[in-house]
């Protein structure tokens, strides 16, 4: 159809020639009210904004003079924010003699991406910015599929006193064998 037919369609209607794909040879236009049109756009692109996934990254930081028990913590919490979908950055600050012996700087870095293991895929391997040794790690395809299970709270045990003393316990079920 001509465009100004279509446009004098729509006036006649008391409504709006819009636009939907201008790229599409010829173009498309459909008529309706425009003020619906944007609405529904905003809401439709709305609705895609909040199934997006916003990458953040965590850092999780290290000395060379780490303890176990503290690279044990620090190791964990990267596991859980990789679980979470969310990239991990992983620093080791070198301080004062400590630049004199990057090896053990970079030891303790390889160990992490080691004991991540599948959780991770390195982004970015280890590498020296000033007297900070950096690596990224994102989290791997199959720790974003699974999504992390909600944690559940115990329920809280009842005293004796708060039940009936004519409640008698209910009888354990019987399975029907077929």
């Amino acid at each position: 159809m001509a465009p100004f037919e279509a446009l004098k369609m729509a006036r006649e209607r008391t409504l709006d020639l819009v636009e939907i794909s201008p790229n599409a040879v010829p173009p498309v236009c459909k008529i309706q009210d425009y003020g619906k049109f944007l609405y529904e756009k905003d809401k439709s692109d709305r609705a895609a904004r909040k199934k997006q996934k916003v990458i953040v990254i965590k850092e999780v930081k290290f000395s060379v003079t780490v303890d176990e028990h503290d690279y044990q913590t620090k190791k964990n919490q990267a596991v859980r924010f990789l679980g979470e979908g969310d990239k991990v950055k992983a620093s080791l600050r070198f301080k004062g003699r400590q630049m004199a012996h990057r090896d053990l700087g970079y030891k303790i870095i390889n160990r992490l991406i080691l004991d991540i293991g599948d959780a991770g895929l390195v982004e970015f391997m280890p590498r020296m910015e000033g007297t900070t040794l950096h690596a990224i790690i994102a989290p791997s395809k199959k720790a974003e599929q699974q999504p992390p299970a909600p944690k559940k709270a115990a329920p809280a045990p009842q005293p004796a006193a708060a039940q009936s003393p004519s409640a008698q316990p209910a009888p354990p079920p019987v399975a029907a064998v077929s």
